[in-house]
């Protein structure tokens, strides 16, 4: 309660007697603007001739004792704590009963001997703002507000904060958050899968749920090619479903390039036409050249001999014995007239 501390003084001026009753009032400061300290003086005149007047100084202005009242009941306020709501003074009972909050937690008033501790339009006791979750104080600390409940720091991160998703711990205030596609990591977290170096705002690739980086990618899952198993990062050959760099596909026996060049295999291995022919091909017995097939080029076999189409004629008349009937004679062939001929 305030203090109220009333002095006296009685001065005898030319036959009459001044009685000053000076009445110093404390204000309780309050969030709904309670006055400053409020000074009421109280002055009564007596001499022989009058009956004397009291008057009140509150407010900057003088009033008469009875004119000085409650905006709200009209109970004088001389003497008494008042506290000024839009420029009326109203007394303590009726400012609480009108303009006083209830509390969030007891719904008891929340007087103006009280402080009141507010956050989002509800307020508190000073004693009853404590943590939904272990009643802890929270009165100067840090707190959430969670369904319309508060938490102290720690229940509230317990309870609510968001996890990283690499380390899984929270995050707290202050702490730097990197997310995608709905998931999110401490920046610390955030960092390839297999160097775990931070991937900070570098490029990354994310594949079944990790991250990797540029670099960690390539080397892990980017096509190699066969033969010098390096990653190959632009053009390239297929062959047989498998990839190669342009470079590296070549004739297995002379090492010539065989991109864009016609070529065949043998044991899955390529070899250019004209390796190819040296190595693996039937030989034509008329010019001794390999018969390759190479490009849909035709031959004729009899017994264990082979020619070119166009090597296949007849030896005396040099005519196309191709689709006709023909006769040896000895390592040479002839056509139906010229052996007939020959025989005469």
């Amino acid at each position: 309660m305030a203090e109220v501390v009333t002095t006296t003084k009685v001065t005898k001026k030319g036959g009459k007697k001044t009685t000053k009753r000076i009445i110093t009032t404390e204000t309780i400061e309050s969030t709904d603007g309670l006055e400053g300290p409020v000074m009421t003086m109280i002055e009564t005149n007596e001499n022989k001739e009058n009956l004397g007047g009291e008057y009140t100084k509150a407010m900057s202005k003088d009033w008469h004792s009875g004119h000085f009242c409650c905006w709200q009941c009209d109970e004088t306020l001389t003497g008494q704590r008042y506290v000024l709501k839009d420029d009326h003074p109203y007394c303590i009972k009726c400012y609480e009963a009108v303009f006083a909050n209830s509390c969030e937690d007891c719904s008891a008033v929340i007087g103006i001997d009280s402080k009141d501790l507010s956050y989002k339009d509800k307020h508190w006791h000073e004693k009853c703002f404590l943590c939904n979750k272990c009643q802890v104080s929270l009165v100067d600390k840090q707190f959430g507000s969670k369904m319309d409940k508060i938490f102290c720091g720690p229940c509230y991160d317990a309870q609510f904060a968001t996890r990283c998703d690499g380390c899984g711990e929270i995050f707290r205030a202050g702490n730097k958050k990197m997310e995608y596609k709905a998931r999110q990591w401490h920046e610390k977290c955030f960092c390839c899968c297999v160097c775990k170096t931070p991937i900070g705002t570098k490029s990354f690739i994310p594949r079944d749920l990790e991250i990797y980086c540029a670099a960690c990618y390539e080397e892990k899952f980017a096509t190699r090619c066969v033969k010098c198993s390096k990653i190959i990062t632009s053009g390239g050959v297929t062959y047989k479903n498998e990839p190669w760099h342009r470079e590296c596909f070549t004739c297995t026996n002379c090492n010539a390039s065989l991109a864009g060049q016609r070529f065949t295999s043998r044991d899955d291995k390529p070899y250019c036409a004209d390796c190819f022919g040296e190595l693996f091909a039937k030989r034509c017995t008329a010019c001794a050249k390999p018969i390759t097939g190479i490009g849909g080029t035709r031959f004729i076999s009899f017994e264990d001999r082979h020619w070119h189409n166009d090597c296949f004629i007849c030896a005396e008349c040099k005519g196309s014995l191709v689709g006709k009937g023909f006769i040896t004679d000895g390592a040479d062939i002839l056509c139906p007239e010229c052996a007939k001929q020959k025989l005469m």
